[in-house]
């Protein structure tokens, strides 16, 4: 039975949940229409439908694993649903990193503006650039398994022995955690670079409209600044994400701490749902078309 701030917190973090889902089915929607109407898909409506379709995937496994282990955790550790719930996480996750990472590139590459020869030949080359991430997708996944079935083969080991946790296998755990998440955590650090990098262009262009006597913003300042929100925005709501699946980890050894474990479900459930709102309001063609459905849903 769980407590008033349990239930609390579990439908603060089901509602996330459901909310992500409405959200990234409404971005899935959105380019599936476009995709129709023009006969082409473009890049940047390629990546928001990977993105929503994986991030989907993603929310329904948390909801699934966290309402699991809240309320039939024995039942769950004794048959196969745990192993087959992560390892299916275990490739949308990356998937998910993947294809915002990909969105941080395609920001960067299009919006930015360097003189060195290193980004002029990856802006040619762009779409070589998201093949090789494909390519470094697929290499992570095939790394990262058999660390995944290592980690989950020793919570199920020492899930009853909580003793466990103090000695020195916490930290065999932690680092195989990390290890196992190097895929993500890898792509990750380039959606910063990519970040930080736009940040410095921003900068540049600000000075050169500065030198030039120019009081306002320009359409390439505003594409810059909106660029850089977006992507501040994925590595704070990542960074939640990371933590909440972690805290989740860790409870499987803290089974009498459902608090601590609803508490990491509503971190993690943070970033598919409240970035894919922010993609949402930051996209011309996405904000219109949410702003029609809400102009028929009131009428």
């Amino acid at each position: 039975m769980l407590s008033t701030l349990e239930s609390i917190l579990l439908s603060v973090a089901t509602s996330e949940a459901m909310l992500g889902v409405l959200a990234n089915a409404f971005i899935v929607l959105v380019n599936c229409a476009d995709w129709v109407r023009n006969k082409k898909l473009s890049k940047i409506g390629f990546i928001h439908t990977g993105l929503a379709i994986s991030r989907i995937f993603t929310i329904w496994i948390i909801t699934l694993d966290a309402y699991t282990k809240v309320f039939f955790l024995s039942m769950l550790m004794s048959s196969n649903l745990l192993d087959c719930m992560n390892y299916i996480w275990v490739i949308i996750n990356h998937l998910s990193v993947c294809f915002a990472t990909s969105l941080s590139i395609f920001y960067f590459l299009k919006i930015a503006h360097f003189s060195h020869y290193i980004f002029l030949w990856l802006k040619r080359r762009a779409d070589k650039v998201f093949v090789f991430l494909v390519g470094y997708l697929i290499i992570t996944w095939l790394a990262s398994f058999p660390l995944a079935v290592k980690v989950i083969k020793d919570i199920k080991m020492h899930q009853s022995n909580t003793s466990w946790l103090i000695h020195l296998e916490k930290r065999e755990l932690l680092i195989n955690y990390v290890f196992s998440n190097m895929g993500p955590i890898s792509l990750f650090m380039v959606a910063l670079i990519a970040c930080f990098l736009l940040t410095i262009s921003l900068r540049r262009h600000s000075r050169r409209m500065q030198s030039f006597g120019s009081g306002f913003r320009d359409l390439n300042t505003e594409a810059h600044v909106k660029a850089i929100k977006i992507l501040i925005s994925f590595t704070i709501l990542f960074i939640l994400y990371f933590m909440g699946v972690f805290i989740e980890t860790l409870c499987l050894f803290l089974t009498e701490n459902k608090l601590l474990f609803i508490f990491g479900f509503t971190l993690s459930s943070m970033y598919p749902c409240c970035h894919s709102f922010i993609l949402i309001l930051t996209s011309t063609e996405l904000k219109q078309a949410s702003v029609r459905v809400l102009q028929g849903l009131k009428c």
